[in-house]
């Protein structure tokens, strides 16, 4: 690690040399909610948006196709993600993955750092899905829990700000540059750390690897249509059995599970549309009947769907805007 913690975490204090201000001088100040979604307005027709924020006000429940991050830079500062509850201590950082409902809340005095980042150009990369599966819930990343990849993500993220803040003429490359390699450190932390396929050679790991890529693509690709283990372990050349267990050494979950988890993904996203029958969204999810899309949407999030639609439509009338 180039810079001790202490010295990033006081960097992030003290450069009062930055303007944070007039990089987001096309910016009307104030973020707009509508039927619980965020059309997320980018700097300049960018893919990015950061701001440092020190409004001691509340940002109603909403979700937003870009991936959100906050960093408190002084005081503790509060969202609430699908009803799970992160109080994100000063310098702490949270990603709140594109698509999740999310609620902030924030003390009276204060301040931090929140991005909001168009990752949708990634998405065609072949290990990405890879990364979203590790991304697939909200993750709170602390110098005392996550001490192997902290500090990087951390600087990361400083030269993201700062780059974005400096305005210099090739600042979005950079940007995207950097997002890039977060996330490499971030699956790479992540196989480390759970020993993924552990005693393979290193040439058989590699071809593991790049396999296992290409199968949550097509997942994420096709994950509507009538998906099975057996047709999908076939395309891999391996017995179900065996793709079973290098599926869950990869990705975390069994196959049935992630793609049960992609498709409810889906739904709480089409749930969102008022107009939209549960049904349909059924339907338009991958799920097979209704009764099986009740009963595994209610055994993941906790409710029916009829009680996430009627839930997160109550919430979002407590408003519709914000100031940042």
């Amino acid at each position: 690690m180039k810079k001790e913690i202490s010295e990033i975490i006081q960097s992030a204090r003290t450069e009062e040399i930055i303007d944070y201000h007039s990089a987001n001088s096309d910016f009307g100040n104030v973020r707009v909610v509508k039927d619980g979604h965020e059309v997320v307005d980018y700097r300049h027709s960018s893919l990015h948006r950061i701001w440092m924020n020190e409004q001691p006000v509340n940002f109603s429940p909403h979700w937003h196709s870009a991936m959100e991050m906050i960093i408190p830079v002084e005081n503790t500062y509060t969202a609430v993600c699908n009803d799970i509850r992160y109080e994100i201590q000063p310098a702490e950082i949270l990603f709140i993955p594109p698509g999740v409902m999310h609620e902030l809340q924030a003390p009276p005095s204060g301040r931090r750092f929140i991005f909001i980042m168009n990752i949708s150009s990634f998405t065609k990369l072949t290990s990405f899905a890879r990364i979203m599966s590790i991304l697939s819930q909200p993750l709170l990343l602390s110098e005392e829990k996550n001490p192997e990849v902290y500090g990087d993500i951390y600087t990361i993220l400083l030269q993201i700000r700062n780059e974005y803040f400096g305005q210099g003429e090739f600042s979005d490359l950079i940007i995207q540059s950097l997002l890039l390699k977060m996330f490499v450190c971030l699956g790479e932390n992540y196989d480390h750390q759970e020993n993924v396929f552990y005693g393979a050679a290193p040439s058989k790991r590699k071809e593991y690897v790049e396999l296992f890529n290409d199968t949550l693509k097509y997942i994420d690709e096709h994950f509507t249509e009538e998906l099975s283990l057996e047709n999908i372990a076939f395309k891999t050349g391996f017995s179900k059995f065996h793709f079973s267990r290098l599926f869950k050494q990869y990705t975390n979950y069994n196959f049935s599970d992630y793609l049960c988890f992609r498709r409810i993904k889906e739904a709480e996203s089409l749930l969102m549309q008022p107009d939209m029958s549960i049904t349909d969204v059924a339907i338009s999810s991958g799920f097979s009947s209704i009764s099986t899309f009740n009963r595994l949407f209610k055994q993941h999030k906790g409710c029916s769907p009829s009680d996430y639609r009627r839930r997160n439509s109550a919430l979002l009338k407590k408003g519709a805007q914000v100031k940042v």
